[in-house]
């Protein structure tokens, strides 16, 4: 007798399959980490040119580990000054991607000599912030060694492009998610600087 399948029976079959606790252990082995959108007046993004890289796709948005009991919000904050010298009270959260976004180290980089061998990978938690201060307030010496040894304001949707290969899927994802609020901050701006019109 052949078993009677119900769309609702594939859909548990399928979520069955993808088996959500293998992706939940797979990422026990990748570090956690916080990383952050900066968002300007003008709806750009801030980032980061990292000092101890070489060539052209060498930059990134501020990002850092979570330390042990440190909420990924706590974190976030923390990254951001000691990457930017940007301070908590300069900007606002507007955002956050739920759950968490990962990538892999290839291989040059998980084996080289360092903390990272013992980890796969990064797992992210990403979170949007307003700046509420001015570009005199970004100093990338305010922690030793510097993360950035350069940095700019960019279109949300360019930034993908100038980051390193095997991170650039996660960065595309958190365009996907956070276009909406580069459009809000935009159209904020617009409205804030709109002439007033003739009565």
């Amino acid at each position: 007798m052949s078993r009677k399948w119900s769309p609702k029976a594939v859909i548990n079959q399928r979520e069955f399959l993808v088996l959500p606790k293998q992706k939940k252990d797979k990422l026990t082995s990748h570090r956690a980490n916080a990383a952050v959108v900066l968002f300007n007046a003008e709806g750009k993004v801030w980032l980061g040119r990292r000092a101890d890289k070489s060539g052209p796709q060498n930059w990134q948005f501020p990002q850092g580990g979570i330390d042990p009991g440190e909420k990924p919000l706590a974190a976030a904050l923390r990254e951001l000054e000691e990457e930017t010298g940007i301070k908590a009270a300069n900007v606002k959260k507007i955002g956050k991607v739920k759950g968490w976004l990962a990538y892999d180290f290839p291989n040059d980089v998980r084996f080289a000599p360092n903390k990272r061998q013992h980890w796969n990978g990064q797992k992210q938690k990403w979170f949007a912030f307003r700046f509420l201060g001015n570009d005199k307030d970004v100093n990338l010496l305010a922690h030793k060694p510097p993360e950035f040894d350069a940095w700019e304001w960019v279109d949300l949707n360019e930034a993908p492009k100038k980051i390193i290969a095997w991170k650039r899927h996660v960065y595309e994802d958190v365009v996907a998610e956070f276009s909406n609020l580069a459009q809000k901050e935009k159209k904020r701006t617009y409205k804030k600087n709109k002439p007033a019109s003739s009565p």
